[in-house]
């Protein structure tokens, strides 16, 4: 049924017709590659005491290993709901139809889409009882629910539409997209199944090509693309085996064969403009992720660690350039102290091979966190080596004890198309009450990373640089950043003490031992005064 429903639903509607352009036409871009083959559970063993970070010195009990800001879900029964909304996405949706704002990358570079945690509730409707506007609230009053969702939902199928109109009508020359994961929504486990989590796949996928025919998509797992959610398997599986068959026309035969096998992949993105070809490894961190029990006490699960290192090998030797992408990031998450996304153990094992590859690695691509961030991977000599990004989110969803969310969030990478090396950020948002109040979608440039944090480019070094200035006292640039951290969710919303000294040891140090100093040193810096902080960081920036 469900399935009959997705095919007439994506058979009778076509993309939506091209308005006036708004956006300059990006000249001189790297052309468009055509496509040659069609409550938490967690048992993360970690050191140190782990706590979400507070806006304030404290920081709250979190537990061991942290999901995502949106992942805790209590029981409940609305099984019948979801599928019932899943069916009601045979009706006609209207697309956001607002023209796009703001201005656009002009360049002369390479430019590559990067979307993540799209989270589509089905169930998502209009409704006098805010309790069941969606399921994703888990009966929580939904704040203020409008036609592109609501900051206790996940997203309604209009809004991601949205997302993708104002990509489609910007009509930047992208060379391909990325997407790093989780399509089903954030739903008691019980309200969802196998059948229902392959349909929503099949759903985004089949979204995502209507849209761009043509544009090459590298696509990653996340911890919700499967059933049970998190519980992602170490062998072939009914979900690793329908989602091959949803990416067969952006995958080769050989990258489809491996993802069958453990849910990851690599292939080569072949491009006519430079002579070194760029490898992109789609990593299944979720057999990482803490609260997956099937990969307890595996020392390499699927044998991906050992794989990983011999494609790294492999293209040092060939001299390719390789871009990382997957779901769960590695480090430590900025809003929970002493926290990193996957169990400690695959973090120090993936930095170490991280660091040892890091002259063939121009980039590494993240979502999950629903949140904008970023890391610099240091080596053992703490100079800048690896340039790491965390997507925010296209989901608005947060849960009801939380202060801020995000709003709906897509970015525009540019790179040197000679080297690959990764040059800007544009990133996009939603103002999603504003949004609902209008009843259109009115997508906005939020930033550009180089202009707002006035460095050169997304190398390592200017990266590094960046943190730099945002671990100093009282940092104007660093008020900035959490704004941007949380999409201009509330601009009233500040991070000060703990919270600050969590996401900057969360940017700079990503192994545990440097992270745990910086964690200490912070904690003195408070604990003596202001005028002791700034003589410390000046001697510590002298080092650096």
């Amino acid at each position: 049924m469900l399935q009959t429903c997705f095919k007439l639903l994506y058979d009778s509607r076509a993309p939506p017709a091209q308005r006036d352009e708004a956006f300059p036409r990006a000249a001189g871009t790297v052309g468009t590659q055509h496509l040659g083959h069609q409550g938490v559970s967690i048992d993360q063993s970690h050191r140190g005491e782990a706590r979400p970070c507070s806006r304030s010195s404290a920081c709250w009990q979190h537990g061991q290993g942290a999901p995502s800001t949106a992942d805790m879900e209590p029981p409940g029964g609305r099984a019948a709901r979801l599928a019932l909304g899943l069916a009601l996405l045979c009706s006609a949706l209207r697309a956001a139809a607002a023209a796009p704002a703001g201005p656009v990358p002009r360049s002369a570079v390479g430019q590559f889409w990067h979307i993540s945690d799209l989270h589509l509730d089905p169930t998502y409707h209009i409704t006098p009882d805010h309790t069941k506007v969606c399921s994703s609230s888990k009966g929580a009053n939904a704040s203020n629910p409008g036609p592109f969702g609501d900051f206790l939902c996940d997203s309604p199928y209009e809004l991601i539409l949205s997302a993708f109109t104002f990509m489609k009508d910007s009509k930047q020359q992208a060379s391909f997209m990325i997407w790093t994961g989780d399509s089903p929504p954030h739903v008691p486990v019980e309200e969802l199944s196998t059948k229902l989590v392959i349909n929503i796949i099949g759903n985004m996928s089949s979204t995502i090509h209507s849209f761009f025919p043509d544009l090459q998509v590298f696509p990653a797992l996340g911890n919700h693309d499967y059933w049970p959610q998190d519980q992602l398997p170490v062998t072939t599986s009914e979900v690793y085996n329908a989602v091959a068959d949803f990416w067969k026309p952006w995958l080769t035969d050989e990258a489809i064969s491996t993802f069958r096998k453990g849910g990851f992949y690599t292939q080569l993105f072949e491009s006519n403009v430079s002579s070194e070809p760029l490898r992109i490894i789609s990593l299944n961190t979720n057999l990482y992720y803490s609260p997956n029990h099937v990969t307890v006490n595996i020392t390499d699960p699927a044998n991906q660690l050992a794989w990983l290192e011999g494609i790294l090998e492999a293209s040092s030797q060939k001299k390719e350039k390789v871009y990382v992408i997957g779901h769960v990031p590695i480090g430590y998450l900025p809003f929970a102290r002493n926290t990193t996304a996957i169990r400690e153990y695959y973090n120090e094992r993936l930095v170490k091979i991280f660091r040892k590859y890091s002259s063939v690695i121009a980039g590494q691509f993240f979502g999950h966190t629903h949140r904008d961030s970023i890391m610099v991977l240091l080596d053992e000599e703490e100079k800048p080596v690896n340039s790491l990004f965390v997507a925010p989110a296209v989901t608005p969803v947060k849960n009801v004890w939380q202060m801020e969310s995000n709003n709906p969030g897509v970015r525009l990478y540019q790179y040197d198309p000679l080297n690959y090396s990764l040059l800007d950020l544009w990133q996009f948002y939603l103002d999603l009450r504003d949004a609902n109040k209008k009843n259109e979608s009115n997508w906005k440039l939020e930033y550009i990373l180089t202009k707002a944090y006035g460095i050169e480019d997304l190398k390592p070094e200017s990266l590094y640089e960046m943190a730099k200035q945002l671990s100093v006292p009282h940092s104007t640039l660093f008020e900035q950043y959490y704004n941007n951290f949380i999409v201009s969710y509330n601009k009233t919303i500040v991070c000060e003490e703990g919270c600050k000294t969590c996401q900057i040891c969360a940017i700079q140090y990503l192994d545990y031992s440097s992270y745990t100093d910086c964690i200490n040193r912070e904690e003195a810096w408070r604990k003596h005064g202001d005028e002791v902080s700034n003589t410390i960081y000046a001697n510590v920036n002298q080092r650096l």
